[in-house]
């Protein structure tokens, strides 16, 4: 086997995958080295499956309102059914097989843009030994070896974090990865932690007809959103009968009887819980450990790599991109990275990843998109701005949808016009952001929107319709 390439990409997740191809295909013989799965966590154990398992629970959700949309079951002869005989089941075995073979198909699909760019793929444990070296631990059987590259792009993404006093054990207190695939559903849980990964499980189970207590240690659930965004996000949970605690810490988990018994210090005082299951929704640590960094003195802070614009560690020839570094960790985010890391190894002009303008979507129901500043942000900044909002009660396709939950919310500088935040809260908005990320781009103004003709009838009218609202000049509300 040939063992002497350009570009090495330890990781084949979202991050290394595009590095490896947009790679080969400016010209670069290229290598990955991945000891799991092709795609990374993103595609086997994180963004693609969980959304195979929302649209089960989407789906499951349907049938519960067929009444709603003028559906009713009949039987063969056309005489209704009854009411009482008919009830809506959902097989987590069989939603389960659906989403790891979603999973493998698009693992599969990697395997295939690899072979067709001519990018070699060995399985195996990395190690790098210096600027130009990996030494490759098999999967298989047989001797470590090395391989030489003039560039080594570290992709090796991030693993579930845990409390230091409950260690995730994979049975009571669970990741991710066991909240993927359960062999049964316990009939309570509580979920520590409501960011992406958090409130997406917390709508998945409470769907599945799981009795669900989401805790968020800050002062609203997905933390990092627009205020009004987690309002409406809490107000469709408690709806849907889940018990929401927001400003509570979770002192102590006991899993030594049956229950798992969870001490929560809360604003009104400690809170003793009884549940079946906890799942551990914290956050995520770098996977930098082991790879050989710190012995070639690569230089990190707690844990991650540090690098400049371009991706470049302190050490020549050695990059890194993704959720090794201390920048969004997101899928899509990785993904840019690598391509701009690449991108100027091959000499082109290449502006940095803005920051700035990294689009973020939650996939609960309804769902979560926004970018830019949050109302909250811009007010500690001291920027004059205007506020648009359009409700998709007013919405015509959210009302013929029966989705009517959320809102458009836009956060415009008073001087300029200029869209400095924007904050979706409905059906399919995750679908909506696009638009705006490219309209804060190019520096297009609010008025620019509203004179952009919009079709009809779509959920993206309200985006035009929120930027009349900060003009006045709104028609349907």
């Amino acid at each position: 086997m040939e063992n002497t390439f350009d570009v090495a990409v330890i990781g084949a997740g979202p991050g290394g995958y595009v590095a490896a191809i947009r790679a080969s295909q400016l010209g670069f013989n290229t290598v990955v080295i991945e000891k799991a799965e092709l795609g990374g966590v993103c595609l086997n154990w994180g963004c693609i499956p969980t959304k195979a398992l929302l649209k089960s629970a989407q789906v499951y959700n349907y049938t519960k309102h067929l009444a709603d949309y003028g559906v009713e079951l009949r039987n063969a002869d056309g005489t209704p059914v009854e009411a009482d005989a008919v009830v809506s089941y959902a097989d987590i075995k069989k939603v389960v097989e659906r989403e790891r073979g979603v999973s493998a198909q698009m693992s599969k699909g990697i395997e295939f843009l690899f072979k067709k760019n001519k990018i070699t793929v060995i399985k195996g444990a990395a190690k790098v030994l210096s600027g130009s070296k990996v030494e490759v631990t098999p999967v298989e059987e047989g001797a470590p070896f090395e391989v030489e590259a003039k560039h080594i792009i570290v992709a090796t993404g991030s693993r579930p974090n845990s409390l230091p006093f409950a260690p995730i054990d994979g049975e009571k207190i669970i990741s991710y990865r066991q909240a993927l695939v359960p062999e049964t559903l316990p009939k309570s849980m509580a979920i520590i932690g409501s960011g992406a990964i958090g409130s997406e499980f917390t709508y998945f189970y409470r769907s599945m007809g799981v009795d669900v207590t989401l805790i968020e240690f800050m002062d609203q659930i997905v933390p990092l959103e627009d205020k009004d965004v987690a309002d409406q996000l809490s107000r469709s949970f408690r709806k849907m009968g889940i018990k929401v605690m927001v400003s509570s810490g979770v002192k102590a988990i006991d899993t030594t009887g049956d229950l798992c018994k969870l001490t929560v210090e809360t604003k009104k005082g400690m809170v003793e819980l009884e549940v079946e299951r906890v799942l551990s929704a914290v956050g995520v640590i770098p996977n930098t450990n082991g790879i050989g960094l710190e012995e070639l003195g690569v230089e990190m802070n707690r844990g991650k790599i540090v690098v400049d614009d371009f991706y470049r560690t302190n050490v020549p020839g050695i990059y890194a991109i993704g959720d090794v570094i201390a920048t969004p960790a997101l899928a899509h985010v990785a993904s840019a990275e690598g391509i701009a890391c690449v991108e100027k190894i091959a000499g082109m002009d290449v502006a940095p990843v803005d920051y700035s303008n990294i689009p973020g979507a939650t996939y609960t129901s309804p769902e979560i998109a926004s970018v830019g500043l949050t109302e909250k942000k811009v007010k500690e900044m001291g920027i004059e701005y205007k506020v648009g909002k359009f409700p998709f009660t007013a919405s015509g396709k959210a009302t013929t949808a029966g989705e009517k939950d959320g809102f458009v919310k836009l956060i415009i500088d008073a001087a300029t016009d200029k869209i400095l935040g924007a904050h979706l809260i409905g059906a399919n908005v995750t679908e909506m952001l696009s638009g705006i990320v490219l309209a804060r781009n190019v520096g297009a103004t609010a008025k620019d929107i509203i004179k952009t003709i919009h079709p009809h009838p779509t959920m993206s009218e309200a985006i035009m319709e929120a930027a009349a609202a900060a003009h006045g000049e709104v028609i349907h509300m």
